[in-house]
């Protein structure tokens, strides 16, 4: 998944009795569907590619205002209005370095440290969260399912609504081909742009845990990344990883199932970021009236 630039940082937000100021039937945890007011957002990683678009789309979207874009302190648009930052007019609102005013939701597209320490401060303040970062380290992981104990996080690798959709098509292939007599071969292919530093992506190892959990939820086959040299024969079962890093390539899939005469192949491209940053702000929509728990772009779709 792409990512924003924002360093890991503390972050401060206003006291949790200024966020109530709204209206006093409103509570960050318990947003009442009945408002007519946009949903206040603060955009996380908002001067990198995605931001950018986060930030545009959610500019022409009447259910939405951006009250806040947030970057790390060392970038050279700080201060700079948001707006024009993603080439849409001025918002009023300038990119920061640390959020200042009341969010109803944040959205986090940035780096895994930063992705982090906004995670941390938004269980703190009890602020909606929709985490789109992916490279995170199994300890930051754990913690992140325990802040989904206090505030709700929609979590995914992609916010992509065809990813998520091809997602339930592998589940359903592994699942009649588990018991194919002869057996079937998983392999996942994944191309992103040269600036991805997490590899293979987020999203081809969610693949890989939903393929695996079909073929043997008691023993899940391992996964092997890349072969090289003479590995010998293809174990029968495992599922191989495969990543490309090429330009500027927003993002695609291909899950192939191989088997003795046939072949299976779902492949997911994205064209442009614009998918993600819709899935994004629809994940924002639906986490804002939601209780605390960990929630996924399948809940939000109603996949």
């Amino acid at each position: 998944m792409p990512a924003g630039t924002c360093e890991a940082r503390s972050w401060s937000f206003p006291s949790h009795a200024t966020c109530m100021q709204r209206t006093d039937t409103t509570n960050l945890l318990n947003r009442q569907p009945e408002l007519m007011n946009p949903l206040r957002i603060a955009i996380h990683g908002a001067a990198g590619r995605m931001g950018r678009r986060l930030v545009a789309l959610a500019a022409a979207d009447p259910d939405l205002q951006v009250i806040a874009a947030i970057d790390s302190a060392t970038h050279p648009a700080i201060g700079q209005d948001a707006g024009l930052l993603a080439g849409v007019p001025a918002l009023g609102v300038p990119l920061a370095s640390e959020i200042a005013v009341a969010p109803e939701v944040v959205i986090d597209f940035s780096v895994p440290a930063a992705a982090f320490e906004i995670a941390r401060a938004c269980a703190e303040r009890r602020i909606p969260l929709v985490l789109s970062t992916t490279g995170f380290e199994p300890e930051h992981r754990a913690r992140i399912v325990e802040w989904g104990q206090q505030i709700p996080i929609v979590w995914s690798p992609s916010m992509s609504m065809a990813v998520n959709l091809t997602m339930k098509l592998a589940a359903l292939a592994a699942q009649v081909l588990k018991d194919y007599p002869q057996g079937v071969d998983v392999e996942i292919i994944e191309r992103h742009h040269r600036m991805k530093e997490d590899a293979p992506s987020g999203t081809a190892l969610k693949f890989g845990e939903i393929i695996a959990k079909e073929l043997n939820a008691e023993t899940p086959p391992p996964f092997v990344h890349g072969r090289s040299g003479r590995p010998g024969q293809r174990p029968r079962h495992e599922i191989g990883f495969h990543a490309v890093r090429i330009g500027d390539n927003p993002g695609e899939h291909t899950i192939v199932f191989g088997m003795m005469g046939e072949t299976i192949e779902l492949t997911v491209k994205a064209s442009n970021r614009d998918c993600y940053a819709v899935g994004a702000l629809a994940a924002a929509k639906f986490v804002a009236g939601k209780p605390a728990g960990m929630y996924a772009m399948a809940d939000v779709l109603g996949l």
